[in-house]
């Protein structure tokens, strides 16, 4: 912090989470930390706006990586569903039923660091399809 406010900018990305802005059930450890991290994020654009820093948090959607194959194998075990149920179910909960890929969350952290970003600062975008559930259910 001390060298982004010396120099007057900056550029900080959080990464949040749908828990942290919808909440979800049989997690409640993680949705603690993602709704502090959306209020941190909120907070520090407030303390750090003067000094031309800006903050922003990030979405991510069910990201195509093997942590979202870890968390469907766990959903799968614990409801005693096929994998493949699940991972239908999660595409189902969002509202462009889909997955998105990890470039599509470095695009929009470049972005949000770039030029073309210098006034978007204080927002929790969602590179996401629009989640609607983070638990859907048949």
């Amino acid at each position: 912090m001390p060298t982004f406010r010396q120099q007057k900018s900056g550029v900080i990305i959080n990464l949040v989470s749908a828990a942290g802005i919808l909440g979800f059930p049989n997690r409640s450890p993680y949705v603690a930390a993602k709704w502090a991290v959306t209020g941190f994020t909120k907070t520090l654009v407030m303390e750090l706006g003067p000094d031309n820093i800006r903050v922003n948090g990030i979405v991510p959607g069910n990201v195509s990586c093997e942590r979202i194959e870890q968390v469907i194998m766990s959903h799968a075990e614990a409801e005693g569903l096929a994998p493949e149920e699940v991972r239908r179910l999660y595409g189902i909960g969002v509202s462009l039923q889909c997955y998105v890929g990890p470039e599509e969350i470095a695009d929009m952290i470049c972005f949000l660091c770039s030029d073309n970003g210098r006034h978007v600062s204080g927002q929790i975008v969602g590179v996401d399809g629009h989640i609607e559930t983070l638990y859907p259910r048949q």
